[in-house]
């Protein structure tokens, strides 16, 4: 599996971004989808994960209620709608495929491949 992370960008706090994740080569419509992000200094850290059929997402507790999860298997296609934004959410966000359970999508070392990221910077 090919991923492709794009959508990111310069935003001021409080707006809204959707990024996206373009998937080619591979079995991404029968794989976990995650999202992580890595800001400078910091390690990866895990933002959202969702199922094969989108039945069950799993959101990190610093994006709850501010960041959507979805995905377009017929396209290929995963998404990001991160809104609320915060100067503290500036990182590359990247997004990466498992064939792990659901329950392990926090962890970064659970998904075999990874896009390139996108960077989001968000001004105060």
């Amino acid at each position: 599996v090919q991923l492709q992370a794009s959508g990111g960008g310069l935003v001021q706090a409080g707006g809204s971004l959707r990024l996206s994740c373009t998937a080619s080569g591979g079995t991404f419509r029968t794989r976990v989808m995650g999202w992580f992000r890595q800001a400078p200094g910091n390690e990866r850290e895990f933002v959202a994960a969702m199922t094969s059929r989108g039945h069950v997402t799993r959101y990190g507790d610093s994006v709850k209620g501010r960041f959507t999860i979805s995905r377009d298997n017929a396209k290929n296609m995963g998404y990001l709608q991160v809104t609320s934004l915060k100067p503290e959410d500036t990182a590359v966000y990247y997004c990466a495929s498992s064939n792990r359970p659901i329950q392990l999508s926090h962890s970064a070392g659970v998904y075999d491949y990874w896009g390139q990221g996108t960077l989001v910077t968000v001004s105060s």
